[in-house]
């Protein structure tokens, strides 16, 4: 079974690879053997790709650019002559995201959902059609949330700035059933797709908000950015070869509360 978790010369690309949840997940994976290309705009992610070795590079991406996508797949191809999986870890949004319900204007509703739905399409897009034609085929993980399973309860950002911005929702929402579709449309030609559903992830937030997110939560705390790691390793790895259109929720326990 331990061969199964095995990414020895496994091709994965991650965008978002330098950002909160994605720079763990691109230790993890570089950890375990894998070749690893960070697509980010953050030079911080060609510190990473320093620290974790030789076979992590970095590749500037604005994945929301088709053409910048294009240009990220067509260098991981030459370079290793397939992908074997996506993470799409990604978090683009415009300068207005995040304000209440009422202030969201129509423009920056679709720019938003464009932004962020849109960059996980085409970047599933490129991925699969390169899987589909590879024997072995390959593996595409979307990183979706609670929030698009359920709705939030506004009462934990009470005293504080915070919100849950309708654009999420949607997003999150949308990503779930898009790695739905794609698991049923490329699943005859070997490739898999799925998502991952984090909770709360903890970022330094509003310490009220901590902890009434926490009191809330079975197991006490707020996801860490490790707490990712394992279950991404699982559904790129051959542990997880009949497993696909999955929504895995790793939320400690919080909707079932």
């Amino acid at each position: 079974m331990t061969d199964h978790l095995e990414l020895s010369d496994h091709v994965s690309v991650i965008a978002g690879g330098a950002g909160l949840i994605g720079s763990e997940v691109s230790r993890g994976l570089a950890e375990c053997g894998a070749n690893v290309v960070i697509a980010d705009p953050s030079e911080n992610g060609s510190d990473l790709a320093d620290e974790l070795g030789n076979h992590v590079h970095h590749v500037p991406t604005d994945v929301t650019d088709p053409e910048s996508v294009d240009s990220l797949f067509e260098g991981v191809i030459s370079e290793y002559g397939r992908i074997d999986s996506l993470v799409n870890t990604a978090y683009p949004r415009n300068e207005q995201y995040g304000v209440k319900f009422e202030e969201v204007t129509f423009e920056d509703w679709n720019e938003n959902l464009s932004l962020h739905l849109g960059s996980y399409f085409y970047t599933s897009k490129c991925a699969a059609i390169q899987m589909q034609s590879q024997s072995e085929g390959g593996s595409i993980v979307n990183f979706g949330s609670i929030y698009g399973i359920e709705a939030p309860d506004f009462t934990i950002y009470d005293g504080t700035t915070m919100t849950s911005p309708v654009e999420y929702s949607a997003i999150k929402a949308g990503i779930i059933n898009f790695s739905r579709y794609l698991a049923s449309y490329f699943g005859p030609n070997g490739v898999r797709a799925n998502t991952v559903s984090p909770g709360g992830v903890f970022n330094n937030q509003n310490d009220n908000f901590v902890k009434r997110y926490e009191k809330q939560t079975p197991i006490r705390r707020m996801a860490t950015p490790e707490d990712l790691v394992g279950p991404v390793l699982f559904l790129v790895s051959d542990a997880s070869r009949y497993v696909t259109g999955h929504n895995l929720v790793v939320d400690g326990g919080w909707t079932i509360s």
